[in-house]
């Protein structure tokens, strides 16, 4: 059992810093885009920070330090006369996490790829199928979306270490977001819940199990006439219970605030800055998390 609860330990430390890449703190997630267009993006990210357990847990001294890399890919269609958009991103991630569990230091250091993520949105209102033409005299007002993004579990994973890259699980998240722009300055509002399949092959044969994991992030966002845009964040996220072999882990409950900034280099290329910070931590990763992302798009009349 003491080797179940360090399990549980050092993979919290991992999966809160690789989460806060992609943990709900996504400006413009459902705003309208020009059907035929594509965009090959790519980014790194730098996370580092603590992980707050519960009193109960002999746990002290949680910290992790990552490093991502992702690669993505997205193209904007038409359904059913709405606007709509399939992503692809391959992460790829160096991480170091250490712990005092028990008195005994837990240390583990891992890189490799991370779990692929394929995303399918639509909006469902407000955001009609335009061409580039089409698109100069659309005028964004009340935006109504939905998306679903697949997790597969294609990720670096040994099932022999505590800490991996991968999961070894599949993960399914709905989301619904809302928008309304005020001129320059837009409202954002999205909920979603992640379903996550068992780890049958944890730490030598372990079930892991992970409860669903419930986030709500808010954004507003300022555009300018030139292009830039600049946006707040905060999201709140919480359940997603680990278990392993019956052995619960605390629910991480978790606030973050950040901010974006998006920056028009030529017509085609772009760069966007982003960060964020743990404001509350009852449970789960505190972390200071910054990045950069190059963007380039091209076709649907470019």
């Amino acid at each position: 059992m003491a080797r179940a609860g360090a399990a549980l330990v050092i993979m919290a430390l991992v999966g809160s810093a690789l989460s806060c890449e992609a943990q709900d703190l996504e400006p413009r997630a459902f705003s309208n885009t020009p059907v035929g267009m594509n965009f090959l993006i790519a980014g790194y990210g730098y996370s580092h920070g603590d992980v707050t357990f519960d009193a109960s847990t002999p746990i002290e001294n949680a910290e992790l330090t990552a490093h991502g890399a992702y690669l993505a890919y997205a193209h904007a269609f038409g359904v059913w006369g709405r606007s709509a958009k399939l992503d692809l991103v391959l992460p790829y991630a160096w991480v170091s996490g250490t712990a005092d569990v028990a008195g005994q230091r837990r240390d583990r250091y891992t890189d490799g790829f991370g779990d692929t993520r394929v995303r399918f949105s639509a909006l469902l209102y407000g955001g009609p199928a335009l061409t580039l033409a089409e698109f100069a005299d659309y005028k964004p007002d009340l935006i109504v979306g939905a998306s679903l993004a697949v997790t597969l579990p294609t990720g670096h994973y040994d099932s022999d270490k505590l800490v991996n890259i991968g999961t070894n699980r599949w993960s399914v998240k709905p989301e619904v977001g809302i928008s309304q722009t005020f001129g320059p300055l837009t409202l954002e509002l999205a909920t979603s819940v992640t379903f996550y399949t068992d780890n049958n092959n944890f730490l030598g044969g372990k079930e892991l199990e992970k409860e669903p994991l419930y986030a709500v992030q808010g954004h507003a966002i300022y555009h300018t006439r030139f292009g830039l845009w600049g946006a707040v964040d905060v999201t709140y996220y919480g359940g997603g219970r680990t278990t392993v072999d019956g052995e619960q882990g605390a629910e991480p409950q978790n606030l973050r605030v950040g901010a974006t900034l998006a920056i028009p280099i030529t017509r085609q290329h772009s760069v966007k800055l982003y960060a964020s910070t743990g404001a509350f931590a009852r449970v789960g990763g505190d972390f200071t998390t910054a990045g950069i992302a190059w963007q380039f798009r091209w076709g649907g009349g470019l």
